[in-house]
């Protein structure tokens, strides 16, 4: 082990569409990056979450929620931009399903981008991905919830969310690295906070090894923390990521560098703000930054407390209590039981609502709110 300092740069949700494709197509990427280019350039391991399939045409999955795709070109601005690797473990890469997954690899390894959290079957999505730099080796292990893309087995997908397997990966990694850093895309889409399981789980990942846990997927940035001096991000929010009539913190995220040196982690954050009424992304200036930095410095703190975060949480689920309530309660009108009785209306769950329950339950965002829901009917 060297002791000469690595800064490794990760990013958050990075999808190309919309303004991003028009720019792309010009070939314009440094207006993409603009002041944080050479902070990505200068890092000696650069990575973002490639949040949707690279492909030209294909047929998307069924699913709730948009599919997502990208023209192959992206990959020009990702590697102009200085990325050494891209996350694949995460809720879209199956969006267009293997054609999709497989087009992606290969446009990746043409263009010399390293991959992981992705295969054509569970044991290739588990591949743990090692960078040896001045010295020393760093081992990358990237997964996501269970909602849409991971795989279970003998067919292509996603490195799934599961402690066990994680265990054992993690376990692979440190016998043979360094360093650990676990990227994870999961929780729960514009949550400023971790929920209680995710806060239990990522510092369980740290008392396993892990030296740090960097997460994204909530299109917000929802808070960091240093526990037994390792860093966790919960999420980043989104990086590069085009969409109209999105709330404030949709067009503010965040990147983190962590710092290796002399066997010491940091982390430092890079506030910025993205695709608002200029196409990409740009740091904050001074004084928003500050702001930034001493907003989430509280945020920090108050994550601390179990007794606060449970209470936000549970002001999360009241505001998302409608929406899940509807996916939930059936009809139980007397005579919609009687005619579904009779055999004259169907019993089955089908189609979108059947999608619908599948990824509620299986999911494990979804699956919080699920349970803390049915918790309050006594």
């Amino acid at each position: 082990m060297n002791n000469e300092a690595i800064n490794i740069f990760v990013s958050g949700d990075y999808a190309p569409s919309l303004r991003v494709n028009e720019v792309i197509k010009r070939g314009d990427y440094q207006s993409l990056y603009n002041d944080l280019l050479p902070i990505i350039q200068n890092a000696d391991i650069a990575i973002t979450n490639l949040e949707s399939p690279l492909l030209e045409e294909g047929q998307p999955i069924k699913k709730t929620g948009p599919n997502l795709k990208s023209p192959t070109k992206s990959i020009e601005a990702i590697k102009f931009g200085g990325f050494d690797m891209v996350t694949l473990a995460n809720n879209h890469m199956m969006d267009y399903g293997k054609e999709g997954l497989f087009s992606t690899i290969q446009v990746c390894e043409k263009n010399n981008v390293r991959h992981v959290g992705a295969g054509s079957n569970l044991e290739e999505a588990k591949r743990i991905e090692y960078f040896d730099i001045k010295g020393s080796r760093i081992a990358f292990i990237n997964c996501c919830e269970n909602e849409w893309s991971t795989t279970q087995g003998d067919y292509p997908g996603c490195n799934p969310l599961s402690e066990v397997s994680l265990f054992y990966q993690i376990k692979d990694a440190k016998d043979s690295a360094d360093y650990v850093i676990l990227i994870i895309h999961g929780g729960h889409e514009t949550y400023e906070y971790p929920s209680p399981r995710m806060k239990q789980l990522y510092r369980w990942f740290i008392d396993l090894g892990v030296d740090a846990v960097i997460g994204h997927h909530t299109h917000c940035f929802s808070g960091y923390e240093i526990y037994k001096e390792k860093p966790i991000v919960y999420s980043l929010g989104n990086f590069i990521l085009d969409r109209k009539n999105k709330n404030s913190s949709w067009y503010q995220g965040a990147a983190a560098v962590i710092s290796i040196n002399r066997g010491q982690i940091g982390l430092t954050l890079l506030p910025f703000k993205q695709c608002g009424e200029s196409v990409g992304v740009y740091l904050l200036g001074q004084k928003e930054t500050e702001d930034w930095l001493n907003l989430e410095h509280k945020r920090t703190k108050d994550i601390q407390n179990d007794s606060f975060l449970d209470k936000e949480f549970n002001k999360f689920v009241s505001r998302k209590e409608h929406l899940y309530r509807s996916y939930l309660e059936p009809n139980t009108s007397k005579w919609i039981l009687v005619l579904k009785n009779r055999g004259l209306l169907p019993k089955k769950i089908k189609g979108l609502k059947r999608l619908c329950y599948w990824n509620i339950i299986r999911a494990e965002a979804h699956r919080d709110i699920v349970l803390k829901l049915l918790s309050k009917e006594k």
